[in-house]
């Protein structure tokens, strides 16, 4: 019998959000599934990793369930870096992390924890995919979301990714006859305006809320993920740990540093 593919799943809204309970769900029906995942939220935290204090790891389910289910003390890319090295007892054969409750198409992958999972498995050499829904309220529907998780990941699994590449996928919040499919694009360029509201607390003392919108500086471009996401179709980035502008080298080097 061929053994079946261990799939490592983790996301950075904490074990107990509804998006990695539905990613849980489908990955059961193609793998064997063990979560590594933070025990409360860690949206925003980007690639951040633990250094200054311990990190505790705690099986979270009954042994006698199909699966394993571990909460971590610590970042989304330390749930994977623990995960690989001292909880699963085999090399994974993909990691998938989400599904996030809210977007990280465009810009937003830099700050993504659910993102920088992914791409830590990456480095490692696994296969990885993020998924986030385009709805940030706790209470999410995901089931539209599901089919869709499901051929991702076995088409994944069947294919693999070219060495240094995870995918990035986006759903947009709309019911599954709305859909109108998959698009592989690329990321759109976009930014934040970001405001900081000053207030006080009953201390007294001034502090900072930071609040802001995205802006899409490519609203017209069909073939990025902002765009797909606007048409109802769901995007599929392939994403790059390597941040190397290669283009530049040359120009660079003409610049005679060395003088």
């Amino acid at each position: 019998m061929t053994k079946k593919p261990l799939i490592l799943v983790t996301n950075d809204d904490g074990i107990t959000a509804p998006g990695i309970r539905a990613l849980i769900e489908v990955m059961k029906t193609i793998g064997d599934v063990v979560v590594v995942a933070p025990n409360s939220p860690q949206s925003g935290m980007g690639h951040a990793i633990t250094l200054d204090s311990m990190l505790f790891v705690e099986r979270v389910n009954s042994t006698k369930e199909s699966h394993a289910e571990y909460s971590c003390s610590g970042t989304p890319a330390d749930c994977v870096k623990i995960g690989i090295r001292e909880v699963l007892d085999r090399r994974p054969n993909l990691c998938v992390s989400g599904i996030n409750h809210g977007s990280n198409a465009s810009i937003n992958v830099i700050y993504s924890g659910t993102m920088s999972a992914a791409l830590e498995a990456g480095i490692e050499g696994i296969p990885a995919i993020g998924f986030s829904l385009l709805n940030y309220k706790w209470d999410a529907n995901f089931s539209a979301a599901k089919p869709y998780v499901k051929s991702i990941v076995e088409n994944t699994l069947k294919n693999s990714l070219p060495e240094g590449v995870v995918l990035n996928v986006n759903i947009p919040n709309i019911s599954e006859n709305s859909l109108n499919g998959i698009k592989i694009c690329r990321q759109a360029k976009g930014n934040w305006e970001e405001t900081f509201d000053k207030r006080k607390n009953p201390q007294g003392k001034e502090y900072y809320w930071l609040s802001g919108k995205f802006v899409n500086l490519e609203n017209k471009k069909e073939d990025t993920d902002e765009w797909a996401l606007e048409n109802n179709f769901i995007s599929v980035v392939p994403t790059q740990f390597d941040l190397t502008a290669h283009k530049h080298i040359k120009e660079l080097k003409s610049w005679n540093l060395n003088e």
